[in-house]
């Protein structure tokens, strides 16, 4: 069946093992053995183990004692919604996910929904002790030895494989000590061939005097396709010089144009009031956008992309003789239609630092200290700006900088969507989780202006309207799905309180089913366990 989660991540499991084959890694006959196991395994989490069991790295060299997740026995774990922590702006757009809890469980679920359709993932996975939550505490005792990293990740990113589509790519925050080791493991799971790059990002560039030799101002970011569709944004190989009429004779070549003025729906400056800004007209006069129906309009980019076209000397103006005004446009650069000047550069010198997403952070909470070392959104922006990215996944959102990053992306007029994971994972400095204490007011200030209010289930959202951010910043706008994962046994039989009752299909992209037959066909197939127990009830 087309739609069947379960029996799609059965299949792209064997035919990883059928990979490793034909790269000479496994002997055939074990192939065997190993494809007849991950069939004939009782649940998802079963054949999962029994491909990572399977795995060897020969072809890395890489080795490590591989720790299995805790099996989940007859649990079923599904989504289910936070009415208290969700909002809507009320307008059709995507709605952003929050999702509260273990990110695989997380990811098993967005399989449902979103296979082969993620745009981007970028991950910042735990690097030190007492910062893998439940995972390490069920499993290790806490410990993030290398080899509990590694068995922690490797699932994951299976899974995470299976939610990129032909044209996505994943990108991996990682540090010094795991960075070889996380890149041979990125290697199995996305192939050598796959690898696009090494980001190196200036994470700081004074203090560190405490470091025994070097002071270290860096870290990685690993990068990967899916497979060879991945192209840069704009790269467009059938582009033809002639189509280009304009050029400057400032040597950057000949350009197209594109109007700066917002046309078509939500063109005026009620629509997006930041985005109606003044600049300066050939003349030195203060130019406003007018909508095409002549009343006040708002630009197609937002302040930060006007200045830099103003910087660069990317704004083409022309004279309307008949509407006695001038209009501007964006230079479009032949070069850059190409593809030969929008590739990133490898080294993030002097992008932002971690101290930068801290005073971000600072702002928001009206406090220090909230978070360990966020990441600052202008790195990730970087990074997104150079590709597809309507639709973008986090599964170790930690503060939450990958959904504000994208979030001061769309102010540029798009509508590109996160879907962030965190564990609520309780802290000495977040008494009540990272998820409950960061990651979700964070979304929620950032987005509404205001922060939950004050109850008797989440008595610790206090003085958040007190907070200075609002006074500098608008509201980036938008909705927000909060779901928490919920668990119900596959042997439940009371009415009301069986699999198929409690999974809400709504969550996962469906209309609501008719039919309980079609509700009991859907859940079978997509969650596992139940399939099996019906069957040998038959």
């Amino acid at each position: 069946m087309a739609d069947n989660n379960i029996t799609a991540t059965r299949e792209s499991l064997i035919a990883e093992i059928e990979r490793r084959v034909e790269d000479k890694i496994l002997e055939q006959t074990n192939a065997d053995l190993l494809t007849k196991l991950i069939r004939n395994a009782d649940t998802l989490d079963e054949a999962m183990a029994i491909a990572q069991l399977g795995t060897t790295y020969k072809r890395t060299g890489l080795h490590y004692d591989k720790r299995l997740e805790k099996q989940r026995g007859n649990t079923i774990k599904y989504f289910k919604k936070n009415e208290k922590l969700s909002f809507s702006d009320g307008s059709n757009n995507p709605h952003h996910k929050l999702i509260i809890g273990d990110n695989y469980d997380a990811l098993n679920n967005l399989l449902v929904q979103y296979r082969g359709k993620v745009d981007v993932i970028y991950i910042d996975p735990p690097y030190g002790k007492d910062s893998m939550g439940d995972f390490a505490k069920t499993n290790y005792e806490n410990s993030i030895t290398r080899d509990n990293l590694l068995s922690m990740l490797q699932p994951r990113l299976k899974l995470a494989s299976e939610l990129l589509s032909k044209t996505g790519a994943i990108f991996c925050s990682i540090d010094d000590k795991n960075h070889a080791f996380v890149k041979c493991l990125m290697d199995e799971v996305f192939g050598e061939s796959n690898f696009m790059g090494n980001i190196i990002w200036r994470k700081k560039s004074g203090g560190g005097q405490t470091d025994e030799f070097f002071v270290t101002e860096h870290e990685y970011v690993l990068s990967y396709r899916k497979s060879d569709a991945f192209r840069w944004l704009d790269f467009n190989e059938d582009a033809v010089e002639s189509d280009f009429k304009y050029d400057a004779n400032d040597g950057k070549g000949k350009y197209s144009i594109t109007k700066l003025e917002k046309w078509g729906s939500a063109a005026h400056s009620e629509d997006r009031p930041t985005m109606c800004f003044p600049i300066k007209d050939p003349d030195g006069n203060d130019f406003f956008p007018v909508a095409p129906d002549k009343l006040p309009g708002r630009w197609r980019v937002g302040a930060k992309r006007m200045q830099s076209l103003i910087d660069e000397n990317a704004i083409h103006w022309e004279k309307d003789e008949e509407l006695k005004r001038w209009i501007p446009y964006e230079k479009n650069y032949y070069t850059q239609a190409k593809g030969k000047l929008l590739k990133c550069r490898s080294i993030f010198f002097n992008v932002a630092e971690t101290g930068t997403a801290t005073k971000l952070l600072t702002s928001i909470f009206n406090k220090k200290d909230s978070f360990d070392n966020p990441k600052p959104i202008e790195v990730l922006k970087k990074i997104f700006e150079h590709m597809q990215n309507d639709l973008v996944v986090d599964f170790f959102a930690g503060s939450a900088s990958t959904g504000h990053a994208i979030l001061d992306m769309n102010m540029d007029d798009e509508n590109r969507q996160f879907i962030l994971c965190q564990c609520n994972e309780i802290t000495k400095k977040n008494p009540h989780g990272i998820a409950l204490d960061v990651t979700a007011p964070r979304l929620k200030r950032i987005m509404t202006g205001s922060c939950y209010n004050q109850s008797e289930k989440y008595p610790f959202y206090t003085g958040c309207n007190d907070y200075p951010w609002s006074e500098d910043h608008e509201p980036y706008g938008g909705s927000l799905d909060v779901y928490e994962i919920d668990s119900v046994s596959n042997a439940e039989h009371i009415c009301g309180k069986t699999p198929f009752d409690v999974i809400d299909e709504t969550l996962y992209g469906k209309e609501k089913f008719t039919s309980l037959e079609e509700k009991i066909k859907w859940v079978c197939e997509n969650f596992e366990i139940t399939q099996d127990k019906l069957v040998e009830k038959k």
